[in-house]
């Protein structure tokens, strides 16, 4: 079994393909996604964006102590004034409210003991707030309600955020049932993308507010909460205004018609500048933490409700398309130009932007970037690379083919999408065989000068009606030459191309021979031999020398009808199988000939009206 090694080239195209797909890899299994993801985070930032729709959401009702409320109510406000706030909503029937609002201290005691029996007895969901920071002295103020133990020495819970602190209501709150963590952990752009859906702390475990909200006040019929991962992607699938619900002023003032209010679940929280807070969020740089939640509790809604797009690979996804990438661009980055490759990494770009766009409603977790960074990388380093192979081979066949080759049959090679166009293969080709006779006699007499002169001028006459008719030159023979047409490039027409060229030579020879006689010298006569057939035509050689040639019976055919034309008047001597190839020219038989190393006699022809 013979097995050859791959080239270097070819390994190293290997190693650019591997590297690409491993980058794809990188970017989906990374495990350090706040740092290495930002790309891929901006990316899905613009596809939320586009997909965000405006759509109200008729289960959630969002009450905003906003800039038109502290205009008629001031901050702050009285616990009295909260717990009628609250009071309002759930006599009104809303089927759960959660207190976007962290009370650390006491208010008024009559508006405390309200907020507190509302809280113990109440659908009604308090907020309290983890610190994720590990600098500096730990929050801790207020007293800690709800959450569950964890189990004895289970040393945490895999993947679950850990709080260094806290931020909780006063302890006259502390009877509350319900509360829900308010805290958030923003990327390392400062960007709040995913919510903690649970939190340990000293050894329990905390929900987030819109899950305990959930938990508080199931729906009829339907699980408590749904199944959630411990750090969950908030999809915002609706614009912000989508929760633009009713002012706070609104329910104070009992304008509020109840039946926008009847069983829903209602967040309370500001979106003012002055009291609530603000988060950058995926749409826009300055958004209300409270639609955070609204936007997180809607969605967890959709899954509970089994709206939720079912789970879709995009991982797998993202593997194959850059699979199939680096595939197509192994085949076509040394067939096509640089340009044209840029052209299929520009396209494959954009069909992976539109496969991510639709994919990322369905996979939270997959890096949409990812083939993206393998198309830039080939972009960078494979088209340059198989650019400089290109110009490489390019420099190489046209070192060695425009020695040989007529240039518009270089370009043309230059052109095709032969891999190897010097490699040698069996072709039907003409070859001629020209020849001076009597050059012996001719320079015997002559200074060594004129001798070169005359060598040189002769071949002359000879290798211009070669090129000119788009033949291939195979080598001088001292006074003469050996061409030959159908290679490197099959060409149909190579027998009568190999009789233009002939007739060319006649008449290039007749005009420097008129001149020699007219400058006292004897004239000149030049022997042709032409005949067709299959040869092997390729570059043959060694590592120190090589050259492009053609061997077969035709080729020693050719030679040996250019050494009869010595014994007939006429100078080009053509053989049997130009003359069938040829659709153009009209010959002249001459009869037959035993040719040297030939068993059978072989029919000898002219053309017709040769000069």
């Amino acid at each position: 079994m013979n097995l050859t090694a791959p080239s270097p080239a070819t390994l190293l195209r290997l190693g650019i393909s591997a590297v690409a797909v491993m980058l794809t890899a990188w970017a989906q299994w990374s495990v350090e996604p706040a740092s290495a993801r930002l790309a891929d985070e901006w990316l899905r930032d613009r596809f939320i964006q586009l997909k965000a729709v405006a759509t109200q959401d008729s289960r959630i009702l969002v009450v905003d102590i906003d800039e038109t409320t502290l205009a008629r109510y001031p901050w702050p406000w009285t616990r009295s004034r909260q717990a009628e706030l609250v009071e309002r909503l759930v006599q009104a029937g809303a089927r759960g409210v959660a207190l976007d609002i962290v009370m650390v201290k006491p208010g008024d005691a009559p508006g405390d003991a309200r907020l507190a029996m509302l809280a113990e007895h109440g659908p009604v969901v308090l907020a309290q707030l983890f610190d994720y920071t590990r600098t500096g002295e730990p929050l801790r103020a207020g007293q800690l309600i709800g959450g569950e133990a964890l189990r004895a020495g289970a040393g945490g819970v895999a993947g679950v955020p850990r709080a260094s602190g806290y931020l909780a209501n006063h302890p006259g709150l502390a009877r509350g049932a319900h509360a829900g963590n308010i805290g958030v952990i923003p990327d390392s752009d400062g960007t709040v993308r995913r919510i903690p859906m649970h939190t340990e702390f000293e050894g329990r475990s905390y929900p987030t507010l819109a899950l305990a909200l959930l938990n508080c006040c199931p729906a009829t019929g339907t699980p408590a909460g749904p199944v959630t991962p411990a750090l969950l992607r908030v999809p915002f699938t609706r614009k912000l205004e989508a929760f633009a619900g009713a002012h706070a002023a609104e329910v104070l003032d009992a304008s509020l018609p109840p039946e926008l209010v009847a069983g829903k679940l209602v967040l309370v929280g500001s979106s003012a500048l002055s009291v609530g807070d603000r988060v950058a969020s995926p749409l826009g740089v300055s958004t209300a933490g409270l639609l955070v939640h609204a936007s997180l509790l809607s969605a967890l809604l959709d899954q509970q409700a089994g709206l939720a797009p079912a789970p879709w690979p995009g991982a797998l996804l993202a593997l194959l398309f850059c699979l199939l990438v680096v595939i197509a661009a192994w085949y076509t980055f040394p067939r096509l130009s640089a340009a044209a490759n840029v052209a299929l990494l520009a396209g494959a770009s954009l069909a992976w932007l539109t496969l991510a766009y639709a994919a990322s409603s369905h996979d939270a977790g997959f890096s949409a970037s990812g083939p993206l960074l393998s198309n830039l990388f080939l972009l960078a380093v494979a088209v340059p690379f198989h650019w400089q192979l290109t110009q490489q081979r390019s420099r190489q066949l046209l070192g060695t083919l425009r020695q040989y080759v007529a240039t518009e049959v270089v370009d043309e090679l230059l052109r095709s999408d032969m891999r190897d166009p010097l490699a040698p293969r069996q072709l039907q080709v003409t070859t001629l065989i020209a020849d001076m006779e009597g050059y012996t006699s001719q320079v015997e007499s002559l200074p060594v000068e004129d001798a070169a002169r005359l060598t040189t001028d002769f071949l002359d006459c000879l290798t211009r009606p070669v090129l000119d008719k788009r033949g291939t030159l195979d080598k001088y023979t001292g006074d003469g030459l050996v061409a030959f047409w159908g290679a490197p490039l099959p060409n149909p027409d190579h027998a009568d191309l190999a009789l233009d060229a002939a007739r060319h030579i006649l008449r290039e020879v007749a005009r420097f021979s008129r001149q020699r006689v007219n400058a006292g010298y004897p004239p000149l006569r030049v022997r042709i031999g032409i005949e067709s057939g299959l040869a092997m035509a390729g570059d043959y050689g060694t590592a120190f020398r090589s050259i492009y040639t053609a061997v077969g019976d035709s080729v020693n055919t050719a030679s040996r009808l250019e050494q009869a034309a010595r014994d007939y008047p006429h100078d080009v001597i053509i053989g049997e199988g130009t003359v069938a190839r040829s659709r153009r020219h009209r010959f002249k038989l001459l009869g037959e000939r035993l040719l040297r190393g030939k068993e059978k006699p072989t029919s000898l022809y002219t053309l017709e009206d040769a000069v």
